[in-house]
């Protein structure tokens, strides 16, 4: 038999299903982290009995070991917080690693209620929790509540987080993004996204001003400009069709950012993931420049039927804070066919892990991961190519 060396061939070869749907077992709303010491990633999904949001059961974990060539060996996925009796279900992981106190997080939301019925009635049943893992801990805590949001969260008809990645920035603040539903009673409400953030290592939390746009499930990572004086929170969010909504958190708020090269977002929306890593030209004039990578459903049949999750890449310099300009490439194309939500991981050495939801007939089937290089998005898009 002749050697295959086609890029499909070689992508479908790099992916590790980690989490399949069979049996009354359906994974959806991947998370994923790298532990650079450990040499390990953590990846995160929830479980449920149906697609359907409302039959999430239990928030589950694999942790996969990265040898010297970038392969990666996973364990068993197994469960680390199931649905209460009284009828209050785990959802939405978004992982943060709290770097000083050396606490790997995990966020979720604990929800009573389908979405519509706190819409309808204007009556908010999701709660922000959380569990821990020390270093060289093998356990994870009992779940946390945060409670001195209660009063806040009242005031919205609902919210989540993430999913996927939250951050903590070079100064030490934890952020993990989020969304909610606010409004007149008399009124549909409108989601918003924001970012809840503590600057006490985890114990306390706030809430970051929402962006006035309509947007909902975002990440966000954190931009240095070229002078490493200044930093801002870029945010990248879901919307209902068109654009995708790019902002920026920085000393003056929240604020929309008008972008060189808009991102298109699909009908009805879909998540999508970004992170910043450093700059890989080599230039030791750009040593100290974040780049940044998005990942996103490229095309779709349906109003549901989302396809082909594609990898963007922008390499635009942030000059300062105030010029703020993002060019993002044309996608490159890791999965094809049917690709729902994702989430994004640097490595290291200019290496990738995209945890994503795929299948052959709907996304919905298996939740893998494909670790990838910078010198294969370089290959693969041609504004980059010599």
């Amino acid at each position: 038999m002749g050697k295959n060396n086609s890029k499909t061939d070689k992508q479908r070869i790099n992916k590790h299903t980690i989490f399949k749907s069979k049996g009354g077992e359906v994974f959806r709303i991947p998370a994923i982290y790298y532990d650079e010491n450990a040499k390990t990633l953590f990846a995160f999904a929830e479980k449920r009995t149906s697609t359907t949001d409302s039959d999430a059961v239990a928030l589950v974990l694999s942790t996969g070991k990265l040898n010297i060539k970038k392969e990666v060996t996973w364990s068993k996925p197994k469960e680390l917080m199931r649905k209460c009796t009284c009828g209050y279900r785990p959802m939405n992981p978004c992982v943060v690693y709290e770097k000083h106190t050396e606490t790997l997080f995990l966020f979720f939301i604990y929800v009573n209620e389908t979405e519509s019925w706190q819409l309808q009635h204007h009556q908010n049943k999701a709660r922000l929790c959380y569990m821990t893992k020390k270093k060289n801990e093998e356990k994870w805590s009992e779940f946390t509540e945060v409670t001195n949001l209660v009063p806040v969260f009242k005031n919205w008809s609902t919210f989540a987080i993430g999913p996927g990645h939250g951050i903590q920035t070079k100064a030490g603040r934890m952020i993990v993004p989020a969304y909610a539903y606010t409004g007149p009673e008399n009124e549909r409400p409108i989601p918003h996204a924001f970012c809840f953030y503590s600057d006490d290592y985890g114990r306390t939390w706030k809430c970051e001003e929402m962006l006035s746009e309509t947007s909902t499930e975002c990440q966000m990572t954190e931009i240095v400009d070229s002078s490493r004086r200044d930093s801002l929170i870029y945010c990248n969010a879901r919307t209902y069709g068109g654009h995708r909504v790019q902002a920026k958190i920085d000393k003056s708020g929240f604020r929309t950012l008008t972008t060189v090269t808009p991102l298109t977002e699909l009908n009805k929306g879909c998540h999508g993931s970004v992170i910043s890593f450093p700059a890989q030209s080599g230039d030791a004039n750009t040593s100290q420049e974040m780049w940044l990578l998005f990942s996103h459903p490229t095309s779709q049949k349906s109003d549901w039927e989302r396809l082909d999750l594609g990898v963007y890449m922008s390499t635009s310099p942030v000059r300062s804070i105030e010029n703020f300009n993002l060019v993002w490439s044309q996608p490159w194309i890791i999965n094809k066919g049917p690709s729902g939500y994702s989430d994004l991981t640097y490595i290291e050495d200019g290496w990738f892990a995209c945890l994503m939801e795929r299948g052959e007939n709907t996304y919905t089937e298996e939740i893998v991961c494909q670790v990838f290089s910078y010198n294969e998005i370089l290959k693969s898009l041609p504004e980059f190519r010599a």
